[in-house]
């Protein structure tokens, strides 16, 4: 069963979406983002998925008091990524109650880290690959690299990591659709559990996701929620394979 990941992305303590990972192109949805994660987890949500947006552009913690607070008003467990880029970050953030940390940029730039993380937190650490036209970007989405999400993945196939998180940026925010063929293809590859993400903006999507042929470990939606072409009650029954 695939697991339903309601997205809370946050810049300047509001709960926003950014429209293919420009920060110039935010919409503010919800300026109470714990209400937010109260709703979300009431309308049965197993997961929630936190991005702390300052930090993955400033490369240390922004918005943690307003994460600690989401952490506190709700039960289902949470993952975090956005300017993880140390050991100290990472204590930190599994210190205030994050049940798994993301990390992104960290992990193309030096994969070391994350297999020490790995070991030093079993079953506690992801790797985030944001891919544009298949090539990993890093420092927010704002630099692309020649590594392809697929070299990079491989890189932590023995690392202990608990799943890969990969987002199609040219898809992200664009409620176009996720890549599913890309998503799928990268799943097929590697025997570490795979969470899509990017352009998941209707029921539709998560059944083609749901049926691509590969087991995936869950999807995240953000903004599909937000304007209102995704019910999470729906979504995760569809994950579950049951409407």
């Amino acid at each position: 069963m695939m697991t339903f990941y309601p997205a809370i992305d946050l810049k300047d303590g509001a709960c926003v979406r950014l429209l293919r990972g420009r920060m110039e192109d935010a919409t503010v949805y919800n300026d109470d983002p714990v209400a937010q994660a109260q709703a979300f987890e009431k309308a049965g949500a197993g997961w929630l998925h936190l991005v702390d947006l300052n930090g993955a552009f400033s490369g240390a913690p922004v918005n943690d008091s307003i994460v600690s607070r989401i952490v506190e008003g709700i039960s289902v467990p949470v993952q975090l990524g956005g300017g993880v880029r140390d050991a100290k970050t990472v204590d930190l953030w599994l210190e205030r109650g994050i049940r798994r940390v993301v990390l992104g940029t960290v992990a193309a730039r030096n994969p070391e880290f994350v297999r020490e993380s790995a070991r030093r937190h079993p079953g506690r650490i992801a790797v985030g690959i944001d891919a544009r036209d298949g090539k990993v970007a890093v420092e927010g989405w704002a630099e692309t690299t020649e590594l392809t999400a697929l070299e990079l993945a491989k890189r932590f196939e023995d690392a202990g990591v608990a799943a890969i998180i990969f987002t199609d940026i040219d898809q992200d925010g664009a409620m176009e659709g996720p890549n599913v063929t890309a998503t799928a293809a990268l799943a097929g590859a590697i025997s570490t559990p795979v969470i899509a993400s990017g352009g998941v903006s209707s029921l539709d999507d998560l059944r083609a996701l749901r049926d691509c042929g590969v087991a995936l470990e869950g999807a995240i939606s953000g903004r599909a929620i937000y304007d209102g072409t995704i019910d999470v009650a729906e979504a995760v029954t569809v994950l579950a394979g049951t409407l």
